[in-house]
């Protein structure tokens, strides 16, 4: 394990050993919904806030994980909003998995089952859709690769290069017919009007 963490860093890698793991931890966080300001922190920036958006999620699983053996890998996804969701992604047994946060029902983490990352990728199609989202394409990224020397893990600053590496990234279409998403809308426009507001699991 890396000497750069603290020792509460460390304590809680040292507990957080596998996936399953990682998204309970994250699950029980609070929700960073950038009251005050707009963020993307670290992994060291999560454990000192004690809350986590999507991408900050991300980076804490993937910094939690490589100390356990998984590669820094995250999906990012585009939307026709360019309200865009990353999540971590990892391998088991030769299946793929995610662990995920969002504000979002449907669009959280996924059991290490799906054959190749755009199966994995293409379940959080239909959940996505709401008022003004739709995916149009997807991007399997190695933060390690990418970021190089930048410090994304253990910054106490907040890290957008991050983010417009991932917007910049070359990404992978994903298609859905007109006529589902047509259909998914009208079925999300009639669950929010009929529920009070409240968001549909899919």
């Amino acid at each position: 394990m890396s000497t750069d963490f603290t020792p509460r860093e460390r304590r809680l890698i040292a507990r957080l050993r596998t996936p399953d793991q990682v998204q309970r931890y994250l699950n029980r966080l609070p929700y960073n919904y950038e009251r005050g300001g707009e963020t993307l922190r670290s992994f060291r920036g999560v454990v000192r806030h004690g809350h986590a958006h999507c991408l900050e999620a991300a980076l804490f699983a993937a910094t939690v994980l490589e100390q356990h053996g998984f590669p820094p890998l995250v999906i990012s996804f585009e939307s026709i909003d360019k309200l865009d969701h990353v999540i971590f992604v990892y391998r088991a047994r030769g299946r793929w998995g995610s662990i995920a946060r969002s504000r979002d029902p449907g669009l959280h983490g996924r059991r290490a089952v799906f054959r190749t990352p755009r199966a994995l990728a293409a379940t959080y199609m239909d959940p996505y859709v709401d008022f003004t989202g739709r995916v149009t394409a997807f991007a399997v990224v190695d933060l390690d690769r990418v970021m190089g020397r930048y410090d994304w893990r253990l910054s106490v600053r907040n890290v957008w290069k991050v983010e417009q590496v991932l917007i910049d990234f070359p990404h992978q279409r994903l298609t859905m017919s007109d006529a589902r998403y047509a259909r998914l809308l009208a079925q999300y426009t009639a669950f929010r009007a009929a529920n009070d507001d409240r968001k549909p699991v899919r």
